[in-house]
């Protein structure tokens, strides 16, 4: 007899299924033998770090869905370990689960701020925005220990170069010193995710991020040291969230942010099955009224991955969520995400010796 996985999940942790990764040539499943082996609870799940010897930090990439080309993320894998969260299938790429895997087997790049220093001064390098973060959340917990992304944004800052952060910590705080520097030369944007204002939902939903009134202080506190903000509604989950939409857009403005975007669910490869898996687990009244929905925005599949349509889906469904935005936005006065200044960029020292200019 197969064990009920919704019945077998550590504590603290988001995934109720961790499904082999698409690559791997086997497929295994939890199988009663008889002697009560599934009865028993599971052990608290232990967040392990591994280093990533990546040779490079910046990421370039040629989306037309997203407004910059390059990025930077010091972490793969994120302990926090949002069901719905879109990078997963990542993981597959490491030989690891998307599951329980992606929240609890993290890899960091402890080299991040040499590598980035060394291909800022490249001879060919070019200024443009780098997005912080935007894959993995860089100010996951982990960020508190190692304090790689304060490197980062330390040598970001040097070259005066701009960037953008997308977070769901309240640790981005920490780096109140820097990100005013960086706003008071219109070198920095940060955006902040608020999916709910559900604490219960949200603590079953991303249970290690920070609480949704506490994203809403850290809009404030950005607000109040100068730092643009934008708040992204993101992901809305047909049903699910997408209720609150004018309530988020609502007291993020209130608290001061001055910009507003969102992005519709994704489930690309297996996000489809964990995400019916969750809700199967936490919301098993809503899975088929939910999964009819997304269906609605998605040309009646779970996933569309084309440019242009993957963000905000298509549809009259999808269609009505984008016009309660704009009305909502238009409201409330909300304002376009700040143009940044590359035009101060200065390459940053790679040895002891100082340059003539």
């Amino acid at each position: 007899m197969k064990s009920d996985a919704s019945e077998r999940r550590p504590q603290g942790r988001g995934a109720t299924l961790s499904p082999d990764n698409r690559y791997s040539p086997i497929a295994r499943t939890e199988i009663d033998d008889g002697w009560g082996s599934l009865d028993a609870s599971l052990e608290p799940l232990v967040t392990t770090l591994t280093v990533d010897t990546s040779r490079s930090v910046i990421s370039y990439n040629t989306s037309p869905d997203v407004g910059f080309d390059r990025s930077i993320n010091p972490y793969r894998g994120c302990e926090h370990g949002c069901v719905y969260c879109f990078a997963r299938p990542t993981h597959a790429y490491l030989d690891l689960s998307p599951g329980l895997d992606f929240e609890s087997r993290l890899f960091y790049k402890p080299d991040a701020p040499d590598l980035l220093r060394r291909e800022l001064a490249a001879p060919r390098y070019e200024c443009a925005p780098i997005a912080v973060g935007i894959i993995t959340d860089a100010y996951q917990p982990v960020e508190r220990r190692l304090g790689l992304t304060r490197r980062i944004l330390e040598v970001l800052l040097e070259a005066r170069h701009p960037f953008t952060i997308v977070t769901k910590s309240a640790l981005i705080e920490r780096d109140l010193d820097l990100l005013a520097e960086a706003a008071r030369r219109n070198l920095v944007g940060v955006a902040v995710s608020v999916t709910t204002l559900r604490r219960d939902l949200a603590r079953r939903m991303e249970p290690r991020a920070a609480a949704p009134q506490r994203r809403l202080e850290t809009i404030r506190a950005l607000s109040a040291a100068g730092v643009p903000v934008t708040v992204l509604a993101a992901p809305l989950i047909p049903v699910l969230t997408d209720t609150e939409l004018e309530d988020i857009l609502g007291q993020a403005r209130a608290a001061g942010a001055g910009a507003a975007g969102y992005v519709l669910l994704r489930l690309p490869l297996e996000l489809k099955e964990m995400f019916r898996d969750w809700l199967a687990a936490h919301e098993p009244l809503k899975v088929g009224h939910v999964m009819s929905r997304v269906q609605d925005t998605r040309g009646g599949k779970d996933y569309q991955a084309e440019f242009g349509a993957r963000m905000r889906g298509t549809g009259d469904y999808a269609a009505i969520i984008a016009q309660r935005f704009r009305l909502c936005a238009k409201k409330l006065g909300y304002g376009e995400f700040p143009d940044l200044d590359g035009a101060r960029f200065r390459k940053p020292a790679t040895g002891p010796q100082m340059s003539l200019f």
